[in-house]
């Protein structure tokens, strides 16, 4: 499962995991009982009525019984935030890519793409293996992915944190990309919490990331090193070029 981390226009960290290709599948198989559940019941209950209503009533009066089956992932997509109830159950969700919330022109895309992901020799299911967030064509249409609640965090961050950052700021470290959320967290931690700076932890986590990173420092200090090193990992982390 890809875990990606995103700072939006509004300065939140949005921190998401994909579904992987188990849920995606449990969560399809969920839905299908559900519909198939459904068209069972109704046609035991008013199977008998509706086909005594003559043919052109019978005719509407199924498309009206059938209709919210054929619609059901749109529908509950759009009505019930993003999860049908097959993705509740699995606890997963709809977003699209940057975070933020579908539109209902998104999940229409999704719904609409359904026909080709799954009833066409389940070609949705093969671009739900190769991608890197585990996306079926109707997701990469409409930009968006499945994702599970659970690896789904949102942190709002103070903008004194980039007071440094400037159009011009040219990062040291090209390496710092690769950097996690949690490893920067670390450093940020190291040099900025609550406790009394300590510099044999500093010089332990400096030596540790340029092993990992495989960079050779250029400041002697190792505060200096590890807060260029955090300034560095924002600056791609914001995509400020």
């Amino acid at each position: 499962m890809a875990v990606s981390d995103i700072i939006t226009g509004q300065f939140v960290r949005i921190s998401q995991t994909s579904a992987g290709v188990g849920d995606r599948i449990a969560e399809r198989v969920i839905d299908m009982i559900v519909i198939v559940v459904y068209l069972v019941s109704v046609s035991f209950i008013f199977g008998r009525w509706i086909s005594g209503l003559g043919d052109t009533f019978t005719v509407v009066a199924w498309l009206i019984v059938v209709l919210p089956a054929v619609f059901y992932s749109f529908l509950l997509e759009t009505f019930n935030h993003g999860q049908t109830l097959g993705k509740m159950a699995m606890k997963t969700r709809v977003v699209k890519a940057d975070g933020s919330t579908p539109g209902v022109g998104d999940y229409l895309l999704r719904w609409l793409l359904l026909l080709v992901d799954l009833h066409f020799s389940c070609i949705g299911l093969l671009f739900i293996i190769c991608t890197r967030n585990n996306r079926r064509l109707g997701d990469m249409a409409a930009g968006t992915l499945v994702i599970k609640l659970s690896g789904y965090k949102r942190l709002h961050i103070s903008l004194d944190e980039f007071d440094y950052a400037r159009r011009n700021y040219r990062p040291v470290y090209p390496e710092a990309a690769r950097l996690s959320l949690r490893q920067a967290d670390v450093i940020s931690k190291t040099l900025y919490g609550s406790e009394r700076y300590n510099a044999d932890q500093a010089a332990r986590l400096s030596a540790k990331i340029q092993g990992y990173l495989s960079i050779t420092r250029r400041e002697r200090d190792d505060a200096a090193f590890l807060t260029t090193l955090l300034h560095d990992y924002q600056y791609y982390a914001l995509e400020l070029v």
